[in-house]
């Protein structure tokens, strides 16, 4: 039986869903895909990047206290998500001038250039341009 089945949204928690628009459409260059209300103090807002694949973050903003306690530590200091580029040095200079924080200097890997960078919260992504893969 063959399926065809992929990640649709990954849910990242935050403190406010105008902020966290903001930050991801006007620093990291996603596009708001949904913004629609669904209850007393609650939306499903959903961002994308263009031609990211289908998938999808869903901005969950925190509803109490433990899921406060979980913005910006999702995955306990790990890098949380892994953002490809087909051009490192562009993408790097530019989150930079938006003020993105980098945790450390770009690094060169066997799998290509490399550096983390933490999100509005302190979520830890990886900025990546994989290097071509050579014929064996």
């Amino acid at each position: 039986m063959t399926a065809t089945r992929r990640i649709a949204h990954i849910a990242i928690v935050v403190r406010d869903y105008d902020e966290a628009i903001a930050y991801y459409t006007g620093v990291l260059g996603f596009e708001l895909v949904e913004d629609e209300a669904r209850g007393p103090g609650k939306r499903w807002v959903l961002v994308a990047l263009p031609g990211g694949g289908g998938t999808s973050l869903l901005l969950a903003k925190a509803a109490n206290p433990e899921q406060t306690s979980r913005v910006g530590n999702q995955t306990g200091g790990r890098v949380f998500l892994f953002l490809h580029t087909d051009n490192f040095q562009r993408d790097h200079q530019a989150m930079l001038a938006h003020g993105v924080r980098f945790v450390e200097p770009p690094r060169e890997e066997v799998y290509g250039t490399v550096a983390v960078f933490e999100d509005l919260y302190g979520n830890r992504w990886d900025l990546i341009e994989r290097r071509a893969q050579t014929p064996a």
